[in-house]
């Protein structure tokens, strides 16, 4: 199955938007929205408002929401869009020395969802009003338009001195966040529906932030979302905790209208274009290009999986079956300058996305999708866990997680871990060949050798010319073999190293196709 997904998950430098027709919520004539219950403007707030909220949205049929912009912004590029900055004097707590200011950004292109900011001092919720003089527009004409356009989201901004870029909530249900020292790459998905469907999917978006007002020089955020969608609403809490790694912890409650049969928690996104282990054809000058490298999962038995990620020719779905996951991330394992040798896009600096999940999940799947795509724009790789059960029309299902944005998971695998993997032409016919190379501290063993028992299978299709080298002055162990996948369309390899009659690598899968 082949589905084009190049329109949706395109532009997403600054996170895709994508259009939903319906919001049940009443639009004032400026603009504003007016939301279910009392969270509107000088009323006092609690957090259990905005599910509430939800909820009683989940009650009511959806109804139109334009997202009809005037003055041409609609049409704007994402570059013109991207230059609309507002001023930063005026961002919210801007020389308050709070540790953190937010900086609401403007409406326009694909970011054409009006969401409204509040925010949330001594008790009582006070919203953030439009207005143009506070915004450098640069190349583009100011607005002629009195309304109150709302926003398309928010930047965060860490440290007094507001020169750390913490995190950005724009577009959908998306944000993204980088630990200290990294670039913006991978994006997180508060919520996901219908992924990888025939009939395309479902894609929520934030209606409403409620922000609240940091103390003085402090180091952690919190906000409350309000999320609204077709087949669900959902109200979620995040408190982030910006720094060398980056920690956000996530309350979702998700109000189902309609039974949800396929949707994910914890979801997040990046671009793998082309690397050693899947090239493709692309005439491109460096030798690398993706944010993300691979899929990392600690399943609830404890064991280490990694699964490199694949541009395919056509759309993959994996599922990896477990029961209350320990962890799973979209994670970037290559952080050499070299391997890129891009001197803008610093690929080696973007965070890798690691999931704690937080109480029993029970049993489901850790879901990949990997969608075919020939540009480094485009988010092709989706990641996310979706439970076994689907959830009934009329239900309403609490999870809870902590995401963390950082170079590396922050609890290593206690065994050794596979650093890269390189695919080529092997002998003759179909058949390709694989290095997959471990490192760790206990293969600098020169001993070890000896005593290695290298796990190796292919399902279906079959394993030959495999060998191993071991390099203890490297802690590396290189695993060299030849897949014949006979008149296979795809095989299924999975690699591990033992010795004593336990592991001592993680588990190394990869999906071959052609």
């Amino acid at each position: 199955m082949a589905i084009d997904f190049t329109r949706r998950y395109a532009l997403t430098s600054l996170g895709a938007a994508c259009t939903l027709a319906a919001l049940p919520v009443s639009a004032q004539q400026n603009g504003s929205i007016t939301f279910p219950g009392p969270l509107g403007d000088g009323q006092r707030f609690s957090a259990m408002m905005v599910p509430d909220a939800a909820r009683a949205l989940a009650k009511r049929p959806m109804a139109p929401n334009p997202t009809d912009l005037p003055d041409g912004l609609g049409s704007l590029s994402m570059e013109a869009i991207g230059a609309i900055r507002m001023q930063p004097a005026n961002w919210i707590w801007a020389g308050e020395q709070r540790g953190f200011s937010v900086e609401p950004l403007h409406r326009g292109g694909i970011f054409n969802n009006q969401v409204q900011i509040y925010v949330v001092e001594d008790g009582i919720s006070r919203r953030i009003g439009f207005d143009k003089s506070r915004f450098d527009y640069g190349r583009t004409p100011v607005p002629t338009t009195t309304n109150d356009l709302g926003f398309s989201g928010f930047r965060l901004h860490f440290g007094n001195d507001r020169s750390l870029e913490a995190a950005v909530f724009q577009g959908a249900t998306f944000f993204k966040a980088v630990a200290k020292g990294q670039m913006m790459g991978a994006v997180a998905r508060s919520l996901v529906l219908r992924p990888g469907e025939q009939r395309g999917e479902e894609v929520p978006y934030f209606r409403g932030f409620w922000i609240e007002r940091p103390g003085p020089a402090a180091t952690t955020f919190t906000v409350h979302g309000l999320i609204d969608s077709e087949s669900a609403t959902a109200a979620v809490r995040m408190t982030l905790r910006p720094g060398d790694v980056t920690i956000n912890d996530i309350e979702l409650t998700v109000f189902a209208r309609v039974q949800l049969d396929n949707v994910g928690f914890g979801g997040m996104m990046g671009n793998f274009l082309f690397a050693p282990q899947r090239r493709r054809v692309f005439d491109d000058v460096r030798p690398a290009v993706h944010e993300v490298s691979g899929l990392q999962m600690r399943t609830g038995a404890e064991e280490w999986v990694y699964r490199p990620l694949n541009n395919p020719e056509q759309l993959q779905v994996s599922a990896f079956i477990d029961q209350n996951p320990r962890g799973f991330g979209l994670v970037q394992r290559e952080r050499d300058y070299g391997a890129f040798q891009d001197d803008d896009q610093r690929f080696e600096l973007r965070p890798s996305v690691w999931i704690e999940p937080l109480g029993d999940w029970g049993a489901g799947t850790v879901q990949l999708l990997e969608v075919p795509t020939d540009s480094e724009i485009n988010d092709n790789i989706i990641a996310h866990w979706r439970p076994r059960q689907p959830l009934p029309a009329g239900s309403e299902t609490t999870v809870a997680y902590r995401q963390i944005w950082c170079w590396q998971p922050p609890e290593a695998p206690p065994v050794a871990i596979a650093r890269l993997t390189r695919q080529g032409r092997g002998t003759g016919g179909r058949r390709r060949r694989f290095f997959v190379d471990f490192t760790g501290d206990m293969l600098a063993d020169a001993s070890l050798g000896q005593s290695v028992k290298v796990v190796l299978s292919a399902t279906p299709g079959a394993i030959l010319n495999m060998r191993f080298v071991h390099y203890p002055e490297r802690r590396t162990m290189r695993v060299a073999f030849e897949l014949d996948p006979g008149a296979e369309s795809s095989c299924e390899l999975r690699l591990q190293l033992e010795a004593g009659g336990k592991p001592i690598s993680e588990t190394w899968l990869n999906r071959w196709t052609p």
